[in-house]
């Protein structure tokens, strides 16, 4: 069993401090471990109990003191402890000294806001490989900004701690290995709100979203099963080769494939365990989210699976449904001459939908920001303060719009139909061209043409087009890379969408 005392240092008693002398005294030493999320310049929430964990000696006495708390443990018999720090308002710089057999002491910790950046590529992607990094570089002098970068590291067993990766102090010379996505999101928080801001960045490139999920979660949902016995029929043969006295070449190089396939981004849990893992629990805000690309060509799986993982997150942290907002897919690939299907397009649906089945949530929408011929688009700046908008309006009390248009419902008359939005915060205005574009209409036969769409005084859209004279549906922003155009006066684009059900190019992968 753990044990936990927590106090005032002013009232620490002298009992205490002997008895623990004495358990040093009188059992084996082994240093006092703590995770790599707790280093030198971390930052912790302010405002909320924040966890402190770590392992010793089964047995051993544990002390923690930060301000004026003091808090002791007795590590389980695994060798486990953890308190908890009684919540901390921003102020200056503290010093978090843990004590046991050995003393550990972090430094310059300060305490404020902080947020989980995940996801894959675009979230890893650094200010370095951004819009006007040097430009970025030369002005960034916010040491109350801090930024800690986890490896990649896939395995389907838990991975306890990191070596080689701490806190940063955002400088000039730091801030070029900070995400591009993560720091404008977190600048524009402190900018805005003034208090300090600590971004945990464990986003790994190319990763699927069921490599961050807990697989017994997946292991219990028939749903993923097809996708389960994939992985189980690779890890199969690849103990089978294992086991194997001597290997020819082509087997060696069969083995070492499913060896990288194995341990990397897609398979089932494997960052969960090995990156997730690690700081899992420690005190955040909430979190940010770009991803979605690898697995867009099952977008239909992807409006079920998303959900599983928020709030798989969210049970596991232990602090509520704290807030989850994540970057709707960018545009990218070629254009469309005709309208068309898409997996994207299914993908961002599927995103969408996950703010109706979630509270707290919520979707920044890029669909102006992408670069068709590659899948990094350098805009982060704005993906970054679309981002901060949900956080500020919804965490931090500013009152600013954060949430892009959304279709609402649409009505048919004849042979147009016409369409009601949400957030359309004061009005349209339809970029470079004062017409509306990116809408697609269809009749009974499913069949979509490019439609007209009149803007109507009160918010609503009129779409038509000759070659449909019964219209039943509609469609916006519906491609890869859709030509489009629609945002409101905040600034903020319509979200891509469809008023029809009928079934997509995804609707049977699994």
């Amino acid at each position: 069993m753990m044990i936990q005392f927590s106090g005032n240092l002013s009232c620490r008693p002298r009992l205490l401090v002997a008895v623990t002398l004495l358990a040093m005294a009188g059992s084996a030493t082994a240093d006092i471990q703590l995770p790599n999320i707790f280093s030198d310049s971390m930052v912790l929430q302010r405002d909320r109990e924040n966890r402190v964990w770590g392992h010793a000696d089964a047995g051993e006495n544990v002390t923690v003191t930060i301000g004026d708390q003091f808090h002791r443990a007795v590590a389980d018999d695994a060798g486990n402890w953890h308190v908890m720090l009684s919540p901390l308002s921003p102020g200056d710089p503290l010093t978090m000294t843990v004590k046991g057999n050995n003393e550990v002491e972090f430094e310059d910790v300060l305490v404020g806001e902080v947020w989980i950046c995940s996801g894959q590529s675009n979230m890893a992607m650094t200010v370095n490989n951004s819009n006007d990094a040097d430009l970025e570089r030369a002005a960034a002098e916010f040491p109350q900004i801090r930024m800690i970068n986890f490896p990649r590291m896939g395995t389907q067993e838990p991975v306890w701690s990191h070596k080689g990766s701490s806190w940063m102090v955002c400088s000039p010379e730091t801030v070029g290995q900070f995400s591009a996505v993560g720091y404008f999101f977190g600048r524009q928080l402190y900018q805005t709100i003034d208090v300090p801001i600590g971004l945990i960045n464990n986003a790994w490139g190319g990763s699927a979203c069921e490599a961050w999920i807990n697989r017994d979660l997946l292991t219990a949902d028939p749903a993923y099963q097809p996708m389960l016995e994939r992985w189980n029929a690779m890890q199969n043969s690849y103990a089978a080769l294992k086991a194997k006295s001597s290997l020819n070449d082509a087997e060696k190089k069969q083995l070492a494939g499913l060896q990288r396939q194995l341990s990397g981004n897609h398979n089932p849990s494997n960052i969960y365990n090995g990156v997730l893992k690690s700081h899992l629990g420690y005190g955040i805000r909430g979190a940010i989210w770009y991803q979605g690309e690898s697995n867009a060509s099952r977008a239909y799986q992807y409006r079920d699976l998303f959900p599983l993982m928020i709030s798989s997150w969210r049970d596991e942290w232990g602090q509520g449904d704290f807030p989850f907002y994540w970057v709707q897919l960018a545009d990218f690939r070629n254009e469309s001459e005709d309208p068309g299907e898409s997996s994207w397009a299914e993908l961002r649906e599927a995103q969408t939908m996950t703010m109706d089945k979630l509270d707290n949530t919520g979707e920044a929408v890029i669909i102006d920001t992408g670069e068709g011929y590659d899948i990094h688009p350098k805009d982060k700046q704005t993906v970054g303060r679309r981002l901060a908008r949900w956080a500020l309006a919804k965490q931090y009390g500013v009152n600013i719009p954060c949430q892009s248009p959304r279709y609402r419902s649409m009505e048919v008359s004849g042979n147009s139909i016409t369409l009601t939005f949400d957030h359309v915060h004061n009005g349209w205005r339809p970029f470079d061209v004062r017409e509306a574009r990116g809408f697609a209409i269809a009749g009974g036969d499913q069949k979509f043409v490019w439609a007209d769409a009149k803007l109507l005084k009160d918010g609503r859209l009129q779409v038509s087009s000759t070659e449909v004279a019964a219209p039943v549906a509609v469609r916006y922003g519906w491609a890869e890379n859709p030509v489009l155009n629609m945002f409101n006066n905040s600034g903020l684009p319509l979200t891509p969408f469809r008023t029809d059900e009928w079934p997509g190019l995804t609707v049977d992968a699994k």
